[in-house]
């Protein structure tokens, strides 16, 4: 355990020592936490206070804490064990009915593969094959720079991984291609078919062998059962990038039986995210109080509020918003920073009770405060493509840096939970 020691009493004279230990401030954290968790029923309030400051990265307190933050578990622990257990029987016989091949079953001898009923299974999927095609390609190119996604899951699905294939997603992308051909044709009345090309991908994320399956096969299977369920808004680019830190968050949990339903736990809880911040993917409410344009808007408005000099320079040189902050509001600053920090970020967020106003105060400290403060003077004397690579592949900066700034922003403009410099040192 790291200890604080005060010197209480020092007499060099009579070689006299009074030493005094007491706690470190990260353990009486780990108390505070713990205290809060412990209780019959959670102050949701309190539990929001500390994340805001930070989550510890140990004993599983950050899964416990977003399961509660994103309401995925109610306040009142008696209520855990029945809760979590409703809704992983409930993901599981959803997987049962979604993850079936048309044709497997005798009932289906009207069926076939190249009918047109709106309602044959066969029709739905092919037209499952055009969604499952992207969710592939964004899946494997996760995180590259961790190796974590490509490695083996320690819990597999059982009846996918020994199905010879047959339930594997990734398989039936293969398919996908496989099954089609080109028709090219080279003067008058001469036609060539020709298979088509195979789709190769630079990715290193290759599907496991028989028996196992890598993380990134699993977050393929959430998103899939997520565009199922979801018809009216389905898969959109980006959505990999929000499950990603949750899963990672669920999938690396210490707690055993906790990280053994991470795939359930991720999906409940990504869904229940989602229904905060799916008017950011759905292009017919852009213009809507909770679309992004209104989101970029208000970033704007807060940059005219804190320094419009700044904001006067991005206008005068055409920087505008939807070039940089469309990615940041619209992912939640997961491509702007590592997945550690990502994790750091959310848990703010996550906290916020205003729900993602703070992200608002976040990217305004990054432009005003971090960006154009530790190097003002290079930006202001850059270039429209200078200024927006800037923006775009944002500097390494310390987070903690950003969310002091973030939060003197908000305290500026309205009262919030007050950020500690000392208490962010996890």
């Amino acid at each position: 355990m790291c200890l604080n020691v005060n010197w209480v009493n020092f007499r060099s004279s009579e070689n006299f020592l009074t030493v005094v230990v007491t706690m470190s401030s990260y353990d009486l954290r780990l108390k505070d936490l713990d205290q809060v968790l412990e209780s019959e029923v959670i102050d949701l309030s309190k539990l929001r206070e500390f994340c805001f400051n930070g989550i510890p990265d140990v004993k599983g307190y950050r899964s416990l804490c977003w399961r509660l933050l994103l309401n995925y578990l109610p306040c009142d622990r008696n209520k855990w064990d029945e809760q979590l257990d409703h809704h992983r029987k409930l993901y599981q016989q959803w997987l049962d009915e979604i993850l079936v091949t048309p044709g497997s079953f005798d009932n289906e001898e009207c069926d076939h593969p190249l009918s047109e009923d709106p309602n044959s299974k066969w029709n739905t999927f092919f037209k499952d094959n055009q969604a499952l095609t992207q969710i592939d390609k964004d899946v494997r190119r996760l995180h590259p720079e961790l190796s974590f996604f490509q490695q083996a899951t320690d819990y597999p699905l059982s009846n996918v991984v020994y199905s010879c294939g047959t339930k594997r997603l990734n398989r039936r992308v293969g398919m996908h291609f496989l099954n089609s051909a080109n028709v090219v044709r080279k003067g008058l009345g001469i036609v060539k078919i020709s298979p088509k090309a195979e789709q190769t991908s630079t990715s290193e994320f290759k599907p496991l062998e028989e028996g196992s399956e890598a993380h990134w096969e699993v977050v393929e299977r959430i998103l899939f059962v997520y565009c199922k369920l979801n018809p009216g808004q389905g898969y959109v680019q980006g959505m990999n990038e929000i499950i990603g830190p949750i899963y990672y968050c669920f999938a690396t949990d210490p707690i055993i039986k906790m990280k053994e339903h991470a795939e359930a736990d991720c999906f409940f809880v990504f869904t229940n995210l989602m229904s905060e911040i799916r008017d950011f993917f759905i292009k017919t409410l852009d213009e809507t109080d909770t679309g992004i344009v209104n989101m970029m808007r208000k970033v704007t408005d807060r940059l005219k509020e804190n320094d419009p000099v700044v904001q006067s320079y991005l206008v005068k040189n055409e920087i505008y918003p939807q070039y940089y902050s469309f990615r940041w509001l619209t992912l939640l600053l997961s491509q702007e920073f590592s997945l550690p920090e990502v994790l750091r970020i959310w848990d703010s967020l996550f906290s916020d009770s205003q729900r993602f106003s703070f992200l608002i105060d976040i990217c305004c400290a990054m432009i005003v405060y971090v960006l154009f403060g530790l190097i003002r003077d290079q930006i202001l004397a850059g270039d429209f493509s200078t200024i927006v690579k800037l923006l775009q592949n944002y500097p390494n900066v310390e987070t903690s840096v950003i969310l002091n700034k973030a939060v003197e922003l908000s305290i500026k403009n309205r009262d919030v939970m007050v950020f500690s410099e000392e208490s962010s040192g996890i």
